[in-house]
């Protein structure tokens, strides 16, 4: 096999994982365990991956967040709940702001059935989704292009925001810990804010999975946000610290919990 398709094989392996063993590796393609290691190291100079010991994963840190295709393809029934739920709080006639994100870009789709409506984004999916669609107006917020994101940030992003006001918007965030969400990249985060900071209501979509992360920066407190959307409760320490705090969760359970609390209720 040759080094790039190996590298591919690699990082399919990593989507579908979350995480891989340098020494399966190595096995599964017959090479030897520096090779491996040097196919990792390439990779995460890419920003495509994090080393960990024996191995690699895609899984957000403090300082990493994997690239935006292949987080796309992560979660996907988890994503697509509680973008359900968040469409829920969407009216036509309402301006809309989406920020960055493979889960923020699922809203997408959902958003045509409201219109009219306007939306605001620095997400470019959602950009190359609604440039051509009738009742909807779609502000494409300028800036510094990130293929890691698939966004758009900096000082012409923010400035743009400064200008503008919102009925909601829709942030998302790769880590929440105790009372506060984080994000790796300071870039992203001001971006973020900008947006919360022009919106009348803030609504804040975090899978379950990240709660009890950190990152490198805070964004804000959980008290922030109108509404927090989750796929599913988290662990009990954190719903109790929570709770005290007088935060509360909307859950948006998967076709699949769903299916089985139907199947459970009906034994």
């Amino acid at each position: 096999m040759k080094r790039d398709d190996r590298r591919q094989a690699i990082m399919d392996l990593l989507v579908r994982h979350g995480a891989v063993d340098m020494d399966d590796l190595a096995e599964r393609f017959v090479v030897s365990r520096m090779t491996i290691h040097r196919d990792l190291d390439d990779l995460e100079t890419q920003g495509l991956l994090r080393k960990i010991r024996g191995g690699a994963t895609i899984e957000a840190g403090t300082l990493f967040e994997s690239d935006f295709r292949f987080r796309a393809q992560q979660g996907l029934a988890a994503k697509t709940a509680m973008v359900n739920a968040a469409l829920e709080l969407v009216e036509p006639g309402m301006t809309v702001m989406v920020n960055d994100g493979s889960t923020a870009a699922g809203l997408g789709t959902g958003l045509l059935a409201h219109r009219p409506l306007t939306v605001i984004t620095n997400n470019a999916a959602i950009i190359d989704q609604h440039r051509a669609e009738q009742g909807l107006g779609l502000i494409a917020l300028g800036g510094v292009y990130s293929a890691k994101y698939h966004a758009y940030f900096g000082v012409v992003t923010e400035d743009a925001l400064s200008h503008l006001r919102a009925d909601i918007a829709f942030i998302s965030v790769p880590a929440a810990a105790g009372l506060d969400v984080f994000h790796m990249n300071d870039a992203v985060i001001r971006a973020k804010r900008a947006m919360m900071d022009a919106a009348q209501h803030r609504c804040l979509l975090v899978n379950q999975t990240r709660f009890g992360r950190t990152a490198l920066h805070r964004l804000a407190g959980l008290s922030e946000f109108d509404t927090v959307i989750t796929d599913s409760p988290p662990d009990d320490e954190t719903m109790t610290v929570l709770a005290r705090a007088g935060i509360s969760l909307t859950f948006a359970p998967t076709a699949s919990s769903t299916a089985a609390e139907t199947a459970t209720s009906q034994e």
